[in-house]
């Protein structure tokens, strides 16, 4: 080698040791370090390199990590399977809407109209609520016919939810922040009440806005568009929700993007040509049924005031301290928010079920991006308390968790099978595939997936071949068998068998 560093104090051009007319070698800056030859020694090179590394993994604490937010959103699919997997195994199905969905799946996955007997013989459930994204289930459905299938469908739903809450948080305040409030929005309230809520659509729309707002978050405005467009196909107030989206993202440019702007004209489109076209001509009776819970039609009171306050208030003080309220991202959450309180159902207006689980991806990420500027605020008072807040967030996820469907993991119950539901169980599988089938909520999940079923006393004059139903108070298998010949006066059943609380009964005869 014909080169050596440079000293200081030599004059430019000249190399101790180097003949006349030698070149000198052109000179590389290192980074945050003396000068040294290009050319030099591969050791020096390397080491500066990772002398270069270390200072900027120093100096730039929002570097994105890899794989944690992979790994959390893996195990929070563990922690929500496990909780619905128990529920599934111990027949403890909290409402009968696992088995509208399965139903309506089932029709897809045998390429058939999503027909669900439970809302009526022959209702098409299209005409009651448009969610035509439960289409995308029907092959794994067809492949395994269980309500189980939808259970576990739903915890990969709202686990994959997590990753662009964890990434984001990550990318905005550092690795070990991102993934506390990533683990603190798994944990959350909200998510984990839906989660306890058997099956339901707004399972896709978790991860849809929750990927449509880091989009958001990072400029990316064409994937934007891309997450939160689909968000028509998985309710109908969905469409609301995606304009409002597209409005963000006018907000965020300060320029009218085409796409932005066509995404809210497309989603408030689509909100009306649900709600005006497709509903009503898949509905038996020409119209969207829901409209009787708003308005003066309806019949009910308005929500008080506290009731509204106090449901505002859990969605945005246990989750975020308060400082989502910094955030436009926070408008999001307004459609959801809205016709819930305008209905007069009091269903609607509170903490319980899966009402909140869409808010929670929304409360969160406005976390994140307000959390940053809020940080370098002039007031110091300020700026401690979001250095403190995502500590506090977990703590308070961790502590509420102690009364919320994951603290069932720490229970020995949750890994047995009672003596009970697996009597009842088998109790089920004497009535035959394809048999027709009377049933309230409980025996749902080991039938509509083989049977064609009905909802107690709505059998549209159809005396079904089998009635099964759960024993509630102090009635007997004696008065139930009655209630069933009352409800099917033109047929003769018997007492096919009991397992715990639960009969069931089988048509003889006809009269």
């Amino acid at each position: 080698m014909n080169t050596a560093a440079a000293t200081a104090g030599e004059a430019p051009g000249r190399v101790p040791g180097a003949g006349a007319g030698v070149v000198p070698p052109q000179r590389a800056a290192a980074p945050d370090g003396p000068s040294v030859a290009a050319d030099g020694a591969p050791a020096v090179r390397d080491r500066l390199r990772r002398t270069a590394h270390r200072l900027r993994e120093r100096t730039a604490p929002l570097r994105v990590p890899r794989l944690d937010p992979y790994w959390t959103a893996g195990f929070f699919f563990l922690a929500y399977a496990v909780p619905a997997f128990w529920r599934f195994r111990t027949l403890s199905t909290s409402s009968w809407d696992l088995g509208i969905f399965e139903q309506a799946i089932r029709g897809y996955a045998h390429f058939g109209a999503p027909i669900v007997d439970l809302k009526g013989p022959g209702t098409n459930i299209l005409g009651d609520h448009f969610s035509p994204v439960l289409i995308v289930l029907a092959p794994l459905y067809r492949l395994f016919p269980s309500s189980l299938t939808l259970l576990l469908a739903q915890a990969a739903l709202f686990a994959l939810s997590v990753l662009p809450v964890t990434r984001a948080a990550a990318r905005s305040l550092g690795r070990f922040t991102g993934l506390a409030l990533g683990v603190a929005y798994g944990l959350s309230w909200g998510v984990q009440k839906a989660v306890d809520f058997d099956f339901h659509e707004i399972a896709f729309a978790l991860p849809l806005i929750a990927f449509a707002l880091e989009a958001v978050l990072r400029g990316r405005w064409t994937a934007v568009v891309c997450w939160a467009a689909p968000l028509v196909l998985v309710k109908e107030d969905l469409g609301v929700t995606a304009a409002i989206i597209g409005a963000l993202a006018l907000i965020r440019t300060r320029r009218a993007s085409p796409l932005a702007i066509g995404l809210v004209a497309f989603g408030l489109s689509a909100t009306a040509v649900t709600l005006g076209v497709l509903i009503p001509g898949f509905n038996g009776s020409g119209s969207y049924d829901y409209w009787s819970k708003f308005g003066a039609e309806g019949g009910g009171a308005a929500i008080p005031l506290a009731t509204a306050v106090r449901t505002t208030l859990w969605v945005l003080l246990p989750t975020t301290g308060l400082l989502a309220l910094r955030s436009p991202l926070l408008l999001v959450a307004l459609p959801t928010l809205g016709w819930r309180f305008l209905s007069h159902e009091p269903h609607y207006w509170g903490t319980d079920w899966h009402y909140n689980a869409v808010l929670m991806p929304v409360v969160f990420l406005a976390l994140i991006d307000a959390l940053p500027r809020i940080r370098v605020s002039t007031r110091p008072r300020l700026r401690s308390y979001a250095h403190h807040l995502p500590a506090a967030v977990v703590a308070t996820a961790l502590a509420l968790t102690t009364t919320l469907p994951l603290a069932r993991l720490t229970e020995a119950a949750t890994y047995r099978t009672p003596p009970s539901a697996v009597a009842a169980e088998k109790l089920l599988e004497r009535i035959p595939d394809g048999a027709t089938v009377e049933s309230d909520i409980r025996p749902l999940s080991r039938l509509t997936g083989r049977t064609r079923v009905f909802w107690t006393g709505d059998t549209g004059g159809l005396s079904p071949d089998y009635v099964a139903v759960q024993l509630h108070d102090d009635r007997t298998p004696r008065r139930a068998l009655a209630d069933a010949m009352a409800r099917h006066p033109r047929s003769t059943y018997v007492l096919l068998g009991a397992a715990g609380d639960l009969v069931v009964f089988h048509r003889t005869s006809a009269r």
